[in-house]
C-alpha cells in the first residue's frame, strides 16, 4: 500500500512540475498563437537566475524575483524580436524561438559553467514533509515530519516495518503548481485584465479601438509565460538538479503535454500533465519484463524470449508519452480539451 501511495504522490508531484512548465507555453499560445520552442530555456534560466539570487539574499527572494527576472526578460524578447517576425507567419516565429535555446545555453554555459551547481533548497524544506509507516502487525499510519528511527527497525524477524518519507520540497512544489493554477484560471475568468486579454486574441481591433495596446498586451502575455517557467525552474531547479541539460530534458515532453492536452487548453494541460506524470513514474516503478506481462494477458507473441519481450517496463516508461502522443494525434488530434486549430 506504502509503494502504491507514495508511487501516486510521486507521479502528482511530477506532473504537476510539468503543469507549471505547460502552462505558460499554453498561456502564450491560446494568446498570440506562438508555439514557443525556446519556453523550456525560460525554465533553465530561472533555475540558474534563481540560484544566483538565493546565493546573495536567500531561498525565498529568489522564488519571487527570478520569475520577474525571467518574465522581463521573456517580454523583451516579444518586444525586440519576436514581434518583427510575427507577420511573417509561424515558421518565422518557430525558429527565432528555436535559434533562442541555443543562446541561452551558450549564455548558461558562459555565466555559469558546464557542470551542475549546487542549488539546495531552504532548511524549511529540507526534510520529509511526512512519513508513511507501514506495519505488518498495526498496518499503515501517517507521521509528519520526519520519525524516529527506533520506529522503523525492530529486533523481531517476524515482524515487517516500511518507512517511506516525503520529501517537503516536493509537497512544496505541488502546493505552488495548485496555487498558479486557481490564479490563471481567477485572472483570466473573474479580472478585467483577464477579458481584454481574452477579447485581444479573438477581436484585437474592437480592443484598440476601446484604448487598449494589443501589442503591449501581447508582449505582457508572452512575459508572464516566460515568467511562469522561470517559477517552475526555480522550484524545479532546487528540488531536483540544475544543470546545463534540464532544458533539454523537459523540452520534449512539455510540447508532448501541449499537444495531449489541446493547443491552448488550460485544463487539458492539467489533465494531461497529471496523466503523463502518473503513467511514467509507475512505469518507472515497475521492473516487471514486456514479455511477462503480455503473457500474464494471456498473449503469447512470436517475438517471446527475444531482447524486445526481454526489456523491462522501466525500461520502456520514457517512450509512453511519446506513444500517447502518436495515438491522440492519431485518433484526436485536438487534444483531449482543444478546441483551437493549430
Amino acid at each position: 500500500m506504502e509503494f502504491f501511495l507514495i508511487t501516486s504522490l510521486n507521479g502528482l508531484c511530477y506532473g504537476l512540475l510539468l503543469f507549471m512548465l505547460s502552462s505558460g507555453l499554453t498561456l502564450i499560445f491560446s494568446m498570440m498563437g506562438v508555439l514557443n520552442f525556446a519556453h523550456a530555456s525560460f525554465y533553465m534560466l530561472g533555475a540558474y537566475i534563481g540560484y544566483s539570487i538565493s546565493q546573495l539574499l536567500g531561498f525565498w527572494t529568489a522564488l519571487v524575483l527570478a520569475p520577474l527576472v525571467v518574465g522581463a526578460l521573456g517580454a523583451a524578447f516579444e518586444r525586440y524580436f519576436l514581434r518583427r517576425v510575427h507577420k511573417f507567419g509561424h515558421v518565422p516565429e518557430l525558429l527565432i524561438t528555436f535559434g533562442l535555446t541555443y543562446v541561452v545555453l551558450e549564455v548558461v554555459h558562459l555565466v555559469w559553467g558546464r557542470i551542475a551547481v549546487d542549488f539546495a533548497p531552504p532548511a524549511l524544506l529540507q526534510g520529509p514533509a511526512f512519513t508513511l509507516v507501514n506495519h505488518s502487525v498495526a498496518g499503515l499510519s501517517l507521521h509528519g515530519g520526519a520519525v524516529a528511527p527506533e520506529l522503523c527497525s525492530t529486533a523481531d524477524a517476524a515482524l515487517r516495518i516500511v518507512c517511506s518519507p516525503f520529501p517537503a520540497t516536493r509537497g512544496f512544489m505541488m502546493l505552488v503548481a495548485i496555487t498558479m493554477l486557481a490564479s490563471i484560471w481567477l485572472l483570466l475568468t473573474r479580472t478585467r485584465v483577464g477579458l481584454v486579454i481574452q477579447a485581444a486574441l479573438t477581436h484585437p481591433d474592437a480592443v484598440e479601438s476601446l484604448g487598449h495596446n494589443v501589442p503591449r498586451v501581447f508582449m505582457l502575455v508572452f512575459g508572464a509565460g516566460a515568467g511562469l517557467a522561470g517559477l517552475a525552474g526555480v522550484i524545479g531547479g532546487s528540488t531536483f538538479l540544475t544543470e546545463p541539460a534540464m532544458a533539454a530534458t523537459v523540452g520534449s515532453i512539455v510540447f508532448v503535454v501541449v499537444v495531449v492536452g489541446g493547443l491552448g487548453s488550460l485544463s487539458g494541460a492539467f489533465i494531461a500533465s497529471l496523466l503523463i506524470g502518473i503513467v511514467q513514474t509507475f512505469a518507472v516503478s515497475l521492473d516487471y519484463s514486456v514479455g511477462s506481462v503480455l503473457a500474464s494477458l494471456g498473449m503469447a507473441p512470436s517475438w517471446q524470449g527475444t531482447t524486445l519481450a526481454r526489456l523491462t517496463i522501466a525500461q520502456v516508461a520514457p517512450i509512453l508519452p511519446y506513444l500517447l502522443l502518436v495515438l491522440i494525434l492519431i485518433f484526436r488530434p485536438r487534444g483531449l480539451l482543444g478546441s483551437r486549430e493549430g
